[in-house]
């Protein structure tokens, strides 16, 4: 490998002095997030400011075997973006810029960097009729981060994992190409992923891997003038999925996100589900509440559940976009550590994800929140474990860090994912998957990083 010196000279030469590090507390900062993944450091941080200088970073990193980690926020909590092996990271703050919005077909194209925040901030200026879809998660979280690694947000029983909300890609292989997926590769329109081969999927869950991603298309939708949340409170976890089912069948919801706290204590025990819906008149709004309503009468009827009456005043709250509440948790124990484990599974597998949850919090003696967002229509949820640390307090991280082992493995074994995982979740995956699935997702990863220098140590036996 070259060395550091000229290694900094040459990113220099790319991107600008102002934009290349090699300092001691730049490389600590980059070297974790607040999950409880040991710290990994680079050997230098580049920004980059456009496709161009992207492409010209990997071919300098090709030609001498230098890893290379690209990197949204820094917010996946699962330490992804750490560099395992040295080597660069590819902060992509600088490529926040929102290149288009169509407001007829409904979409935007945005680079890579662009925030949550920036697109929800131009769309209710530039397009108050239009939003997208957002995480729970502070605005500073990347688009096009949270797409790559499936993420969710508060459309998404409308419209599915952000991934399904995706129209295409402009990607920098790890051999130093740039390509296109999607109508953007064959038109000057980003409107859709078919009916092309999806070549998009090589680059959705790879934990960059295969390339970086430049610029991307994403679905909008229509901003409603009127907004409503219903809660409903069930006593039991058995009863939750066909709770989900009927509520999802009438599909009047955007977003759907069970939870479960033992904090304050009027929560404990209950089950609660947020029910966001919208309506562009006050008649169809009280249409659809009146469809929610009735989906669940059974429940009501037999005094087995019920809706949580909420003072308008207090509706606020539930209606933000982001929800604060659970960045209000991650601060919890104090100290800047969070972890927040997801597992995508079928709903029919609610009740004993969340009694894992209960025994699992209770058995490592961690601070804990519940809950659920639902995927679609009912067609799978992101169940998340929450688990609140101390990071200045070692025993606190051990116990995070336990839990953090205990949660991936009982996802798997209830037949779910461990959503965005972390390195060792990784390999549990792997251990789980099909050999053959494995074997071809190598032969991928050879074709499009030839020599292996995309965020090395990931995705590996």
């Amino acid at each position: 490998m070259m060395m550091i010196r000229e290694l900094i000279a040459r990113l220099e030469a790319v991107v600008g002095p102002r934009y290349v590090s090699d300092a001691a507390e730049e490389r600590y900062l980059y070297s974790m997030d607040q999950g409880t993944m040991p710290p990994a450091p680079p050997d230098a941080v580049v920004l980059p400011g456009s496709t161009e200088e992207v492409r010209d970073i990997v071919r300098l990193a090709n030609e001498h075997r230098i890893p290379v980690v690209p990197m949204g926020a820094g917010l996946v909590l699962s330490g992804l973006t750490r560099a395992l092996r040295g080597g660069i990271i590819v902060d992509m703050k600088r490529m926040n810029r929102i290149v288009t919005v169509n407001p007829v077909s409904r979409y935007a194209v945005v680079e890579g960097g662009t925030s949550q925040g920036m697109l929800k901030a131009y769309l209710e200026k530039h397009h108050p009729d239009l939003k997208h879809s957002m995480p729970d998660a502070p605005p500073i979280a990347t688009v096009a981060g949270n797409v790559c690694i499936h993420g969710s947000g508060h459309l998404s029983v409308l419209g599915g994992s952000h991934s399904d909300m995706l129209t295409g890609m402009e990607v920098v292989l790890g051999s130093g190409e740039v390509i296109r997926t999607g109508s953007c590769s064959v038109s000057p329109d980003w409107f859709s992923r078919s009916p092309l081969p999806d070549l998009s999927g090589l680059f959705l869950g790879w934990s960059g891997t295969t390339g970086i991603v430049t610029r991307l298309g994403i679905k909008l939708f229509p901003n409603y003038r009127f907004n409503d949340v219903l809660i409903f409170v069930a006593e039991s976890a058995d009863a939750m999925p066909d709770i989900i089912s009927r509520l999802t069948a009438v599909q009047a919801a955007e977003d759907m996100t069970p939870w479960m706290t033992p904090k304050p204590a009027w929560a404990n025990g209950f089950l609660h589900i947020n029910i966001a819906f919208g309506a562009h008149s006050k008649k169809e709004l009280l249409f659809k509440r009146n469809l929610i309503q009735h989906s669940v009468r059974p429940y009501i009827d037999r005094k087995e559940a019920g809706f949580l009456p909420l003072p308008p005043a207090e509706k606020g709250r539930f209606l933000r976009i982001p929800s604060p509440d659970l960045a209000r948790f991650a601060d919890l124990r104090k100290g800047g550590g969070f972890e927040y484990v997801g597992a995508i599974m079928a709903i029919e597998h609610f009740p004993d994800a969340y009694r894992a949850g209960l025994a699992i919090a209770e058995r490592f003696n961690v601070a804990y929140s519940l809950g659920a967002r639902i995927i679609g229509a009912g067609h799978a949820m992101m169940f998340f474990f929450a688990y609140a640390f101390n990071r200045a307090d070692a025993n606190d991280v051990k116990r995070a860090s336990d839990a953090l082992e205990a949660t991936n493995e009982a996802a798997l074994s209830l037949g779910g994912i461990p959503w965005k995982a972390e390195e060792p979740a990784q390999k549990r995956i792997i251990d789980h998957m099909d050999p053959e699935t494995f074997a071809l997702m190598n032969r991928i990863r050879k074709t499009l990083d030839p020599n292996g220098i995309m965020n090395p140590g990931n995705w590996e036996a």
